[in-house]
């Protein structure tokens, strides 16, 4: 939808008054429950987005980006939205930071207070792979860029790393040292990262003469180090040779709850994990970790966002994949 719906338009459609759309978008506790959800709704569907600052409605954008992440307490986009802030900084932008936590609605509501705001552009890891709320920035011109994600589409840039290739080196190296019997530790299916690093892990598994369908999977409901200790849980029942986690917090999280029920890393069970944080070789036992190469992911990201945004005639569309690096430590044979 356009940017230039009006109030008037919304009160209309939602049969209020202009003042009871205001209300519920400056002053929402002042209006009853069921009127509000009515004018939410008219919201979304007409595309609606309330004007900002007088200056920057003037000007038709402002010096800013914004970056939503699936999660900011992951030290892997911590290190991506350095590699973001520090070359938007040199560019003269400012960065609005928003945290999705996985939640698609959280992420939608950051996405409208990004449009709000009027940014230049957006970069967003996606909470899954719906792409229509990223269709509607870009209606509203704003330009868009995936990171650590890939495009489906040649008229989109995107950032990523090869994240079949990477569960394949995890998975092939737990092999290679002797192992027979894998878990493979992940958050939801609904994360393209989880479910690509899996294919990699199933591949390197076929490529050695075992069935794929050996994998045994646990699909957490976080990639936290909670999340980690409680798939430690699981597993002491019947511990496999070897553990891959798709990410490091994981794999700290299943470390510490398998080195306190007395189990022996790497001895009885290999483990590995992704993104190589700094915390992997700082851990009690230093953590095996397939490498991404994080700040370049944010800073790559964002040389393609503004080039799009300072130069949409000449700008020439890239879908970036850099490859992953395997890491060995002492957490795996």
């Amino acid at each position: 939808m356009s940017e230039t719906v009006s109030i008037k338009e919304v009160a209309a459609r939602a049969g209020v008054s202009p003042g009871t759309v205001s209300n519920v978008l400056n002053r929402p506790e002042k209006v009853a429950g069921a009127t509000r959800s009515r004018v939410e709704q008219v919201i979304r569907e007409l595309g609606f987005v309330r004007h900002g600052s007088a200056s920057t409605l003037r000007a038709g954008h402002s010096r800013t980006i914004g970056l939503s992440v699936i999660d900011i307490g992951n030290p892997f986009f911590t290190d991506v939205a350095a590699g973001v802030e520090d070359l938007a900084s040199d560019r003269g932008y400012a960065v609005i930071l928003g945290n999705s936590a996985g939640s698609r609605s959280k992420e939608e509501r950051n996405l409208l207070v990004f449009a709000e705001q009027r940014v230049r552009g957006v970069l967003i890891t996606p909470s899954d792979d719906d792409p229509h709320r990223l269709e509607r920035l870009r209606a509203r011109g704003i330009a868009v860029v995936l990171v650590d994600h890939p495009a489906d589409r040649a008229d989109q840039c995107a950032v990523s790393v090869n994240d079949v290739t990477g569960g394949t080196m995890a998975a092939a190296h737990l092999l290679e040292g002797g192992a027979e019997r894998l878990a493979y530790v992940a958050g939801p299916a609904t994360m393209r990262q989880c479910r690509e690093r899996r294919i990699g892990a199933e591949r390197a598994l076929a490529a050695a003469g075992l069935d794929p369908g050996r994998l045994r999977v646990l699909e957490m409901t976080a990639m936290t180090a909670k999340a980690g200790q409680q798939a430690a849980e699981l597993l002491l029942a019947d511990l496999p040779d070897a553990v891959f986690c798709a990410n490091d917090l994981l794999a700290l999280g299943l470390l510490r709850g398998l080195l306190q029920a007395g189990v022996r890393v790497p001895e009885q069970v290999s483990l590995i994990g992704y993104d190589d944080i700094d915390f992997a070789s700082a851990s009690t036992v230093s953590l095996s970790s397939v490498r991404q190469p994080t700040y370049q992911l944010g800073r790559v990201a964002t040389e393609l966002l503004l080039d799009e945004c300072d130069n949409p005639d000449t700008h020439a569309h890239q879908q970036i994949m850099f490859q992953p690096e395997l890491v060995v430590r002492e957490s795996s044979r």
